[in-house]
């Protein structure tokens, strides 16, 4: 009800007010060349509290516009002396009593307010866009003499042309020897026929058959193989089964696994014989070949020799003799009897040596009288063929078992 009161109240002061049409007073402000700015008058008549707003035009007078009365007029210009603002705005008022009044000044709360709020400055203000928490930082440019000591300490030495061109894949060391030698090879735009050139892939251009070298040498990869027999260890296109050829299916995925670098040309470490089975070491490493292949390494290598017939007494005495094979004499680290599995019906020995020439075992065992039916490596080293790898399969070899081989 108090709302309903209120209201009703404030429309019956608000539909009171009229505006005068026939009244208008010229406007106090104008300057020359600029646009006049209207005022506002305001007639109140006390007793009935009706007050009148008019307009001023801010143009020429019309002749209505002379029609003024005087009371008004008196009363008009009493009004615009009475402040010194030329614009009137009234102001509604409820007073303590609960009655509307009009006045010409705002009322003191709105005033107090005014001067509390805090202004805020007009201009805008440019947003900064959020930083990302994960952006990547660029890459660090480092000084002349830190790449030149980096280059000095860290980066590969260049090296021997032949070994270049097998590292890349190109052939064998022997064949890119030749390659080489028949003027096939260019090195920065010159013929080169020394193959103990020093180069450098990444700065040195190098030209094979009209084919250029790829700068990134392909990186080194080491496979553990169970070989099955009839294959042999050897990397000739003619032979049809080669070693390598089983890795046919893992050469074809490359460029899909490593995109941008060079297929690696893979070789075995040593030999097998076409006949024997069991562990080989393939990888693309010459380095790492040489060392493992050399007898100066003495690696072990364990055998099981599978035998037709009996095994006596006075074989384990011709074995462990050893025999004399290219005029010099091997002998076994250590020879023994295994145990008869129901599954093999054949005598089984284990049959460890060290100097790793041609043939070695074979010549032993034939050199003791026996005849050997099949002949299986189960380790290099310290590196054993696992038991699930199938005939025919390689897994790559991880730094552990590098090291139990003697690599780096």
């Amino acid at each position: 009800m108090a709302a309903a009161a209120t209201a009703a109240v404030a429309y019956m002061a608000f539909s009171s007010f009229h505006l005068s049409s026939s009244v208008f007073v010229r406007p106090s402000l104008s300057c020359r060349n600029l646009r006049t700015i209207p005022s506002i008058r305001c007639s109140i008549s006390s007793p009935s509290r009706e007050f009148n707003i008019s307009f001023g035009s801010g143009g020429k007078e019309t002749p209505k516009e002379k029609l003024v009365s005087e009371d008004s007029a008196k009363q008009d210009q009493g009004l615009l002396q009475s402040s010194s603002h030329p614009l009137f705005i009234p102001w509604i008022v409820r007073d303590e009593g609960g009655n509307l009044t009009l006045q010409m000044t705002p009322p003191t709360r709105f005033i107090h307010a005014m001067a509390d709020t805090k202004t805020t400055s007009m201009v805008a203000t440019k947003k900064k866009k959020p930083t990302k928490a994960f952006a990547l930082s660029p890459e660090p440019k480092h000084s002349k003499a830190a790449r030149r000591f980096y280059n000095a300490n860290f980066r590969d030495p260049p090296q021997r042309l032949s070994k270049v061109l097998a590292a890349a894949g190109v052939a064998s060391r022997r064949s890119s020897e030749e390659l080489i030698f028949e003027g096939r090879v260019t090195v920065n735009g010159s013929v080169c026929k020394t193959p103990q050139t020093r180069v450098d892939p990444a700065r040195d251009v190098i030209y094979v058959n009209g084919r250029r070298l790829a700068k990134k040498l392909p990186p080194k990869v080491y496979f553990a193989l169970n070989k099955p027999k009839g294959y042999i260890c050897s990397c000739g296109e003619k032979e049809s089964k080669s070693v390598i050829s089983l890795f046919d299916d893992y050469l074809k995925n490359w460029d899909r696994r490593n995109p941008g670098l060079p297929k690696p040309r893979l070789f075995t470490v040593g030999r097998l014989d076409v006949a024997t089975t069991g562990l080989i070491i393939v990888t693309n490493d010459g380095d790492f070949a040489q060392r493992l292949s050399h007898p100066s390494s003495n690696l072990s290598k364990e055998y099981i020799a599978t035998i037709d017939g009996s095994v006596n007494k006075r074989h384990f005495i011709a074995i462990s003799e050893g025999t004399v094979i290219e005029g010099i004499q091997c002998t076994p680290d250590s020879v023994e009897l295994l145990p008869q599995q129901p599954n093999v019906l054949r005598p089984r020995l284990r049959i460890v040596v060290h100097e790793g020439r041609n043939h070695e075992v074979r010549e032993i065992i034939k050199n003791a009288g026996l005849e050997l039916h099949s002949l299986k490596r189960v380790r290099i080293g310290g590196f054993r063929l696992p038991s699930d790898l199938g005939l025919g399969e390689h897994v790559e070899l991880e730094q552990k078992a590098l090291k139990s081989l003697g690599g780096n």
